[in-house]
């Protein structure tokens, strides 16, 4: 009868310890791999909502995209700049970033909020609107993409020279975009602030034509 009791004790205390190795290997588990996709999301590719219409027509409201982390440089989770630049955006670009919080917004801190433009103007470059009209360097720039002016447009902006490490972007929607015409503290982005460029549409509530369509 002891015996017996003892072995009974001896299983349960066996089993116990089988159920707290497996509990905790489990929990290992789930943190390395809650670990993986925090470092995924900031370094490697990250998914991103369109709130509104600055893009438009190239990103509609409601479309869900994925951005690639890695064409510009490295970054760590919860750092907000760029740790180790590698490129630079080509004009053309479509890329989403953060910024030092603009005065002129006085609702968020736009510090803390994904912003999504397009870069028009690269280090050196001396961008100017007139108009309807983007002048590069002096020269009209024939943009490869469609944009739009509801509005008439605001009838003039620079010349700006665009500093080393910075770059100047503007949304395709042009009256309907807070971009670096207005910016409040300068025309100018940081270029370790860009997050990572736009790739493809893999959702969208728009219209399900766009899933699967590349960002151009």
């Amino acid at each position: 009868m002891n015996n017996d009791t003892a072995s009974t004790n001896s299983e349960d205390v066996a089993k116990s310890g089988n159920a707290r190795q497996e509990l905790f290997s489990f929990f290992k588990t789930l943190a390395l791999f809650i670990a993986a996709a925090i470092v995924l999301r900031a370094s490697v590719v990250e998914a991103f909502k369109i709130p509104s219409g600055s893009m438009i027509p190239a990103l509609m409201i409601g479309d869900h995209l994925l951005i690639t982390k890695l064409n510009y440089g490295f970054r760590l989770p919860f750092v907000k700049r760029t740790l180790w630049q590698w490129g630079m955006p080509k004009r053309g670009d479509i890329v989403v970033f953060t910024r030092k919080d603009d005065p002129n917004t006085l609702a968020e801190d736009e510090s803390k909020v994904n912003i999504i433009k397009r870069v028009i103007g690269l280090p050196g470059d001396t961008v100017e609107v007139r108009g309807r009209t983007v002048l590069i360097n002096n020269e009209p720039y024939n943009e490869p993409y469609e944009v739009r002016w509801e509005e008439g447009g605001r009838d003039h902006f620079g010349p700006v020279t665009v500093p080393a490490d910075k770059v100047l972007l503007l949304g395709d929607n042009r009256d309907k975009s807070k971009d670096s015409r207005y910016w409040g503290d300068g025309p100018f982005l940081d270029s370790d602030l860009i997050k990572g460029k736009a790739q493809v549409i893999y959702w969208s509530w728009y219209s399900w034509d766009r899933i699967g369509k590349l960002v151009r």
